[in-house]
């Protein structure tokens, strides 16, 4: 694995918090102990393409009402579906 922003091989695996918005654009919430990225050459923390579309998928698909101010990552993945898939995602 390298570094998106750098390409440097020293990443590291790490869990940090995030904050993101709601898709309906009404508030942001925290999500914690969310699977992060960091550089020591960049010091870039950032997150992977897989889990920010895992992130974005599952709000876009959830009751988003059911959401604190604050929520770990596993808690907010294992909120059931409204519904499959994101049919608004043409990516895949």
């Amino acid at each position: 694995m390298v570094c998106e922003w750098c390409s440097s091989p020293n990443v590291k695996k790490l869990t940090g918090s995030v904050y993101w918005e709601i898709p309906d654009g009404t508030r942001a919430i925290e999500i914690s102990e969310t699977p992060t990225l960091s550089c020591p050459d960049c010091s870039m923390v950032y997150q992977s393409e897989p889990i920010i579309k895992e992130i974005e998928n599952q709000l876009y698909l959830i009751d988003c009402r059911q959401v604190g101010k604050v929520i770990t990552f596993e808690e907010l993945m294992a909120i059931p579906r409204l519904l499959k898939k994101n049919y608004f995602d043409f990516s895949s």
